[in-house]
């Protein structure tokens, strides 16, 4: 029998959420009767291939060390940086094989369904560059000229929302993060860096419920969602 590769959560938590106007960092934000935080630590640990846990928290940060997952064994927390690639980068030097996947998920995507993961890993493990889950876009989409006008209408055939996880080898994206900062390059999320690097990751179809709690209106569709999650697994 072949063994099964080792496979790691990065959950970059480090940041303030300031668009949500809450008096603590969106994370901590209670639905569905925990923290976002929680609940997406919670559905990555129940994924079977999923071995462990990097939370990279702000290191003054008063409100993580008292949830119950800060004891949990297969939960490790490293110090996060002020930006999203500083915390990824955190949660990548506490993996010792860079040969090891690594699934990088936003903190405030507590609807994941296993469902995708499954899918995720696939698509990964079938490509030299790894994978993103992505959801193809439904919209019309208009360019703005700069002036709140619209300059023109974007075909949508080919244009994906990028959502997470996104999975690559430890080794391979520590490398490509650190070359496009290096270079000056713009990265909003794991996958920006790898095409940085000539690297082209597969999309992996995904749910459109695996929703980032940006906004305060977020909260009541993310409960929503939870609470059909859990009712559904009843």
């Amino acid at each position: 029998m072949t063994q099964r590769e080792k496979m790691i959560a990065v959950v970059p938590a480090a940041g303030v959420g300031s668009r949500m106007a809450a008096d603590r960092p969106k994370q901590y934000l209670h639905i569905a009767g925990k923290t976002i935080l929680e609940h997406t630590v919670a559905r990555l640990l129940a994924h079977p291939s999923i071995d462990q846990v990097i939370v990279a928290i702000s290191e003054q940060d008063p409100y993580f060390p008292q949830l119950p997952l800060a004891n949990d064994p297969r939960v490790v927390r490293v110090n996060g940086g002020a930006e999203r690639a500083d915390s990824v980068f955190a949660g990548l030097a506490a993996i010792d094989d860079p040969n090891t996947w690594v699934l990088v998920h936003d903190a405030a995507r507590p609807c994941l369904q296993l469902s995708d993961v499954d899918a995720l890993i696939a698509g990964a493990l079938a490509s030299p560059y790894g994978a993103i889950l992505a959801a193809p876009v439904r919209d019309t989409m208009k360019r703005g000229n700069g002036a709140g006008e619209i300059a023109s209408t974007v075909d949508r055939s080919d244009l994906w929302h990028a959502l997470t996880p996104q999975m690559f080898r430890a080794g391979t994206l520590t490398h490509a993060l650190q070359q496009a900062l290096e270079e000056g390059a713009v990265i909003t999320d794991e996958a920006s860096a790898m095409e940085h690097g000539q690297m082209a990751p597969q999309l992996v179809k995904g749910r459109a419920d695996n929703l980032k709690v940006t906004q305060p209106e977020d909260l009541a569709l993310a409960e929503f969602y939870l609470n059909k999650m859990m009712r559904e697994a009843e």
